[in-house]
């Protein structure tokens, strides 16, 4: 918990708006949740605003999670704040375009039913697609340069956004598709909240992972560096292993999708 407190006070005290930007992401799920009580319309076999409450809040851990990171790096205070800047708002823009399609009771995703729908979509990939840019870009940086943090925390930030990158890869993957499942349409029986197929593949599973290895990954390396008495060499061979675990299991969950075989059958 405390760790925690230091995160979100280290980002409120770097970067007010990007700090702000996180907050506006988690009222916006506090919203979209009570819309999943107040609101009975479905789409795709889901509560309309189901998706639109995963989203923000996973777009605020990872604005939040930037806003943080970002502290490690030797750059200038100017190129940091370009960087917080453009992730922060093209996050933003693409989570607004999501509850807007929520509320309108429309997919978000793959829509190009009419002529709004479609440049909105478009729009989508545009932001995700800056966002990896700036991920290439971290990842050279993290491979580049000395971070102000451990070796054994470099190397968990380096895997976390090699991983990450992967993951936006898979989510190209279900662009290219037009759909998330495989082996079955999308909209059908689904894990609850998740909503990740029990009947077919669904790249959705890798896809999760992927994106969230940026904090994981980190977070196992910031635990195993703050005992002291461990050796260096230690804590390094102990990141490796779990980021390769870690994306060991993400190759699996994406094979699996692709041989249009559920994660779990209920």
């Amino acid at each position: 918990m405390n760790s925690l407190k230091y995160i979100f006070y280290t980002v409120k005290e770097e970067s007010p708006i990007l700090y702000t930007i996180v907050w506006i992401h988690f009222i916006l799920a506090l919203g979209c949740a009570l819309g999943v009580l107040l609101d009975d319309r479905m789409l795709m076999g889901i509560n309309v605003w189901i998706k639109p409450f995963k989203f923000t809040i996973s777009g605020g851990i990872y604005v939040l999670t930037v806003g943080f990171l970002i502290t490690l790096y030797p750059f200038s205070v100017k190129k940091k704040n370009i960087l917080r800047n453009w992730v922060s708002w093209t996050m933003l823009f693409e989570i607004l375009i999501i509850v807007v399609q929520g509320a309108r009771g429309v997919q978000s995703h793959y829509n190009q039913s009419n002529a709004l729908d479609g440049i909105l979509f478009g729009l989508m990939g545009l932001l995700v697609g800056i966002n990896v840019l700036i991920m290439i870009f971290f990842a050279i940086e993290t491979l580049r340069l000395k971070l102000h943090t451990k070796k054994s925390v470099q190397l968990g930030i380096l895997m976390g956004w090699i991983i990450l990158i992967f993951g936006s890869w898979i989510g190209g993957q279900m662009i290219a598709q037009m759909a998330h499942n495989v082996g079955v349409a999308d909209g059908g029986e689904g894990l609850p909240l998740l909503n990740w197929s029990t009947l077919g593949g669904d790249l959705r599973v890798a896809h999760f992972f992927g994106l969230h290895a940026i904090q994981i990954i980190p977070l196992f390396a910031f635990a195993i560096s703050r005992n002291e008495k461990r050796p260096q060499i230690t804590q390094l061979i102990a990141v490796l292993l779990f980021g390769l675990s870690y994306a060991s299991w993400i190759g699996y969950t994406f094979y699996q999708a692709k041989k249009g075989i559920p994660l779990l059958t209920i």
